[in-house]
């Protein structure tokens, strides 16, 4: 079992496959930054298919078992489809699932769930139409995410909504989002993270994970800790009296570094072994050099095993990292 220096083993790989988006959300990609004239990466610079599929099963084979798709926004990726199929067939991969915005699930979940994927999760902050309109930076209304998870269910796909808190901007929403959602759907409440470079993070504007369930609550029946499903899961789950789950992820008040397994592939072929990176190791170039299976499962091998990554229990010790990498980039 390979294993990084503080012993995490790597199970789980999310592949990037494109750095566009039909949202400009503030926390990910703010329209201040990401305008009309910003320059995406040419066509040429992303992996292709076969690429993608390559580096999966080099993944694969070191111990990788669930796979995810992320972008940008992976709807937006040509032929979606496609790769989904190619990914599904790789032996070993006992889960494929994808991060999406929901808008074009309409259109896409039925092809996507008989390709092999397996499970969504859409990204959902408000169901107030003013202010999803201001958070998605395009005045996007909630409707069209909600018509995207009824697809996805109709569809067949397991789904689950996540939802990024912040002080001040959505907060005030969240009993309201959870009782409206809760029958439909597991949803995640995120504490606002500082990823990526643009999008203005200060601690202020944290909702503690504690706080949001206790809004949740509300003065009810509390609700009960649920056991992890798995090692390395993210989200601390909950079960009120009707036992409808809702998840907390808490990377800045309870980091869990120290069971991240996590591994991600950027659009063009950077291996990044932490959301917070500054930098990572290019597996495109040798890949289109010639580079041999054996030779590109050995350069991941030796990525992870030197890697000791732990930027969110370390973010509070040491001064900021001068650049991160953007989230848009790598996906959540």
């Amino acid at each position: 079992m390979l294993r990084d220096v503080l012993g995490r083993p790597l199970r789980d790989l999310r592949v990037s496959v494109t750095d566009r988006c039909n949202l400009r959300c503030t926390y990910c990609m703010p329209a201040s930054v990401f305008g009309p004239d910003y320059a995406f990466l040419p066509r040429q610079e992303l992996l292709s298919f076969e690429e993608l599929e390559r580096l999966t099963r080099a993944f694969v084979a070191l111990g990788v078992e669930k796979v995810r798709i992320t972008g940008g926004e992976p709807t937006l990726r040509r032929d979606l489809p496609v790769l989904i199929g190619r990914l599904a067939a790789i032996d070993g991969v006992q889960d494929l699932a994808m991060t999406t915005n929901g808008l074009l699930l309409p259109r896409l979940a039925r092809e996507l769930k008989a390709a092999g994927l397996r499970r969504v999760t859409v990204s959902l902050d408000s169901l107030d139409p003013e202010v999803f309109g201001r958070m998605n930076g395009l005045g996007t209304h909630p409707q069209r995410v909600l018509d995207g998870i009824e697809a996805a269910l109709q569809a067949g796909l397991g789904v689950k909504i996540n939802t990024v808190v912040q002080r001040g901007v959505n907060d005030e929403g969240l009993r309201e989002l959870w009782a409206a959602l809760r029958d439909l759907a597991p949803v995640r409440f995120i504490e606002f993270m500082d990823v990526g470079n643009h999008n203005g993070w200060n601690l202020g504007g944290v909702v503690p994970s504690r706080e949001v369930l206790a809004r949740l609550n509300g003065g009810g029946e509390p609700f009960r800790p649920v056991g992890a499903a798995y090692r390395g899961e993210v989200a601390a789950r909950h079960a009120d009296a009707q036992g409808r789950e809702v998840g907390l992820i808490s990377s800045v008040t309870a980091p869990f570094c120290g069971d991240c397994t996590r591994a991600r592939l950027s659009a063009v072929g950077v291996l990044y072994t932490c959301l917070f990176a500054g930098a990572g190791t290019d597996l495109r170039a040798p890949l289109r050099a010639g580079a041999s299976d054996e030779q590109l499962r050995a350069l991941v091998a030796q990525t992870w095993q030197a890697r000791r990554d732990r930027y969110s229990e370390e973010r509070g010790e040491a001064s900021p990292q001068a650049s991160k990498v953007e989230m848009s980039h790598i996906g959540g």
